[in-house]
């Protein structure tokens, strides 16, 4: 399973309209449900933010991986948000987060988790491809840049 594969345009938000930790993480599990892929908005949002107690998912570089294993989902599904101008995150580098990828799968798919977590850590190491995620106008130039990528 690639990444790319689940990324299009009903599950990516260019720019995000939340300006908060919590409200970005239910921001990008809304895009999922919109996309019919969460069942339940609070258990999936709950899931995420209990992870984030364990430690913030905020890695640095402007880049934060939020994410969850729950039975909201069937499998794995990965939203991507952008916002251009930084929130707030708890990132490791105490900078805010422009790139955020939002990522739940079943418990029954944590290799698969583990593969997304590995494959967006690769894409990311991309500085340039990173400033080109944050610079996207709008979603459909987001969904074109990771075609691009798979390419």
């Amino acid at each position: 399973m690639s990444i790319l594969e689940k990324i299009n345009a009903s599950t990516v938000c260019t720019p995000l309209k939340s300006t908060e930790k919590p409200a970005v993480v239910r921001e990008l599990v809304m895009i999922l449900k919109e996309a019919g892929l969460v069942r339940n908005l609070d258990a999936a949002c709950l899931a995420v933010n209990n992870r984030e107690q364990l430690g913030s998912t905020g890695l640095g570089d402007e880049i934060a991986i939020p994410h969850a294993k729950t039975d909201t989902v069937d499998s794995v599904a990965i939203a991507v948000g952008i916002a251009p101008s930084g929130i707030n995150f708890d990132s490791l580098d105490g900078k805010p987060v422009k790139i955020f990828f939002l990522i739940l799968a079943n418990p029954e798919y944590a290799s698969a988790h583990i593969e997304a977590l590995s494959e967006i850590a690769k894409l990311t190491r991309n500085k340039s491809f990173c400033q080109s995620l944050i610079a996207a106008k709008n979603n459909a130039e987001l969904v074109k840049l990771f075609s691009v990528e798979k390419n």
